[in-house]
């Protein structure tokens, strides 16, 4: 068990491992590839600039996948661990479905953005909620000023979004849990190490993470069995 004292602060990260459990691929699983395509062909400013209609079927099937997803268990669990902490939870999710507000979870962190949202690629309009799908014979969307209307993610070779408020939460936090992570993909796989040793550390999961050596403790198991529970609060 992990237990929560008055006073602590929590961080809490999830990975892919997490939508895997309510069947989204995670495609690192599957070789990294869609229709032959390597997944940074159609994830990057690159494939963007060289293809938006291939880039835009891709997130259009992504779309579709998660759209027909339910939260599983582990999302639930951590939605009522909000409920329980409050402010004092800070949940940071690497991935870009809407499962853990599916689950009823308030305060989250995308740092990889949010598929059901675009953006303008060319002017300062805020991302916009935006569940359609642009797949042939589908036009691609424009934006009023002109330019072109691209999905609200974090590609290869991006910046993560709010750096500057995670890692401020990773300065204040006395608990950090990884869920259902890979532990190679930066930045996020250092977070364990920036906590260093200000606070105790977990993971869960059903296989160790690249940085398990990190942790102070790992919980070996599928997220939707081993977080209900998992947590106790004074």
């Amino acid at each position: 068990m992990i237990r929560i004292g008055k006073q602590d602060r929590v961080f809490v990260l999830t990975g892919a491992g997490v939508s895997a459990e309510s069947g989204i691929p995670t495609f690192r699983g599957v070789g990294g590839l869609w229709r032959n395509y390597r997944i940074e062909e159609v994830a990057s400013p690159q494939a963007w600039a060289r293809d938006p209609a291939l880039v835009w079927e891709f997130y259009s099937m992504r779309r579709r996948v998660a759209a027909g997803a339910k939260a599983n268990p582990a999302h639930f669990a951590l939605a009522e661990l909000e409920q329980k902490l409050a402010e004092r939870l800070f949940l940071c999710t690497q991935n870009v479905d809407n499962l853990h507000e599916q689950a009823g979870s308030r305060q989250v962190l995308h740092m990889h953005g949010e598929l059901f949202k675009s953006r303008c690629d060319t002017c300062r309009r805020p991302p916009f909620a935006d569940e359609a799908m642009y797949e042939p014979p589908a036009s691609l969307p424009c934006c009023d000023c002109g330019g072109k209307i691209r999905p609200h993610i974090c590609w290869f070779g991006e910046v993560p979004f709010e750096l500057e408020e995670i890692f401020g939460a990773l300065d204040r936090c006395t608990v950090f849990v990884a869920v259902g992570t890979s532990g190679v993909v930066e930045p996020a796989a250092s977070f364990v190490a920036q906590v260093g040793g200000q606070g105790r550390t977990y993971y869960v999961g059903p296989e160790l993470p690249a940085n398990a050596s990190a942790f102070d403790q790992c919980f070996q198991g599928e997220a939707g069995k081993t977080l209900p529970g998992l947590f106790v609060s004074d």
